[in-house]
This record gives structure tokens, C-alpha cells and sequence, in this order.
């Protein structure tokens, strides 16, 4: 029988329906996350987005969703639409900052994120202490295959798929399925508010990776942990939540 948490311990996997981002529809997500990647520098002027599916697939959300969001973006200035075998959705040259109300539920949620990162830690560093111990070949292959997919990627959607896949395979290299479904569950409200990145930022991270899938290959379970935690702690400088707060200062002085 599954033990009851006591009510008023706020979790990740309890309180997401208070969270600000629950309250916003899927269309004003995804015109938040783009809009706000761009308000952050994250995404310049003038860069080609990913093809809808790609953007799609990398956000969570339907084509159709991607479609009509980007339809509402390029009439508020965001991005611009360009016809032809040469054309796609790119930021515009001067974006207009500033202007999707709904990124207000991302920076309520702010606190929410930074428990969400701390969570995954606890549980990543101790997959990859076990996984040191019990990944074999297959499962140090697997680890390859996604490293040189995420060297290779040409867009940030790409990547992010990438980094899904390297992060699932080592958590299920651990051998614990308890605890797996737990993992799914905190990943995918996370994933929830990650944006769109510079591919050259993403790519340096990928050496990250690497030093973990050594660490791994080696049975090196003590320093495995340590790459996984510091790797994942990260996140709470380089997602948006870590940028904003930079930038709020910067605002303020």
C-alpha cells in the first residue's frame, strides 16, 4: 500500500496543478518560451528556429500547437516567416522584447524549478553511482550513440532530444525501476520549462557527458555521482531561472 505524503510537504510530484504554468494554455507556453529565450538573449536575431515538427517534438507540445503559437509570435514581432526552400521561421531582425504576458508564469514558478533541479540531483547522482556498478556494454553503447548525436546536432531541438535519451539510458542503466517511474515524473515537469539554448553552449556541455560516460566505463562510481551531480546542479545558473535572475540584477543596478 502506497504510504500517504502528509499533507502541507509540497512535492514535485503533488503540487504541479498550483503551479503558475499549469494555469497557461499549451499555445502561450510555447509563444513564453520562445519569447522569453529571446528577451534572454538566448535565441538572436535573425536565428533559424527548427521545422515545427522538430520544435514541437522539443518543447512537448503538437505541431499544431507550434503552428499556431509561431502565427501569434510573428504578429507581435517576435519572429518572422519566410516562404521558400530557403525560408522557415527566424527571429526577428528586431525583435520586439518583452511582449507575451504569459511569461510572467515562468518566472512565478521560479522557486518551483529550483526544487524540481534538486530533486533530479538526488535521484541522478544515485543512478549513476549504481549504474557505475551495473551498466555494461550495451548500455555504455547506448551512451556513445546519444554523446555523438548531441556532437553532431544542427539545432537546439535536436540536441535536447539528444540529452532526453543520455539522461533516460543512465537512469535505466541504474537497474532500479522503483525509482524510474519517480525520475519520469520530476523530468517531465522540468522539461517543461527548458528553453531554447545557443547549440555552441549545448555542445560544450556535451563534454560533460563524456566525462560521466568515462566515469562510467571505468566503474568509477564515487566520481560517476560526483559528474552527475555537479552536471545537473548546474541548472540552476543555466536555465532560464539562473539567466533571469542575472539579468533582473543587472536590470536593478
Amino acid at each position: 500500500m502506497a504510504t500517504q505524503e502528509p499533507s502541507g510537504a509540497p512535492s514535485a510530484l503533488t503540487s504541479s496543478a498550483l503551479a503558475a504554468i499549469r494555469r497557461t494554455s499549451a499555445v502561450d507556453t510555447v509563444r513564453a518560451r520562445i519569447s522569453l529565450a529571446v528577451d534572454l538573449g538566448l535565441l538572436a536575431p535573425g536565428e533559424r528556429l527548427p521545422n515545427v515538427q522538430a520544435t514541437a517534438a522539443a518543447l512537448g507540445v503538437g505541431e499544431i500547437t507550434v503552428r499556431r503559437a509561431l502565427s501569434t509570435l510573428e504578429r507581435e514581432g517576435v519572429v518572422q516567416r519566410r516562404p521558400g526552400r530557403t525560408g522557415g521561421t527566424f527571429i526577428a531582425e528586431r525583435p520586439r522584447r518583452r511582449t507575451v504576458a504569459q511569461v510572467a508564469a515562468y518566472r512565478e514558478d521560479s522557486e518551483r524549478v529550483h526544487r524540481l533541479i534538486d530533486e533530479r540531483i538526488v535521484l541522478e547522482a544515485g543512478f549513476a553511482h549504481l549504474a557505475a556498478e551495473r551498466l555494461g556494454r550495451p548500455g555504455l553503447d547506448r551512451l556513445d550513440e546519444c554523446v555523438r548525436e548531441m556532437d553532431a546536432a544542427g539545432s537546439w531541438a535536436e540536441f535536447h532530444a539528444s540529452d532526453k535519451r543520455f539522461h533516460l539510458a543512465l537512469a535505466e542503466g541504474a537497474g532500479l525501476p522503483s525509482a524510474l517511474g519517480m525520475y519520469e515524473r520530476i523530468t517531465g515537469e522540468l522539461y517543461a520549462y527548458f528553453l531554447p539554448y545557443p547549440l555552441d553552449y549545448l555542445r560544450g556541455s556535451n563534454a560533460q557527458h563524456k566525462a560521466i560516460r568515462a566515469a562510467l566505463a571505468a566503474q568509477d562510481a564515487t566520481s560517476a555521482a560526483a559528474l552527475l551531480r555537479d552536471h545537473v546542479a548546474e541548472l540552476h545558473h543555466s536555465m532560464y531561472v539562473g539567466f533571469a535572475d542575472t539579468a533582473e540584477r543587472g536590470e536593478d543596478g
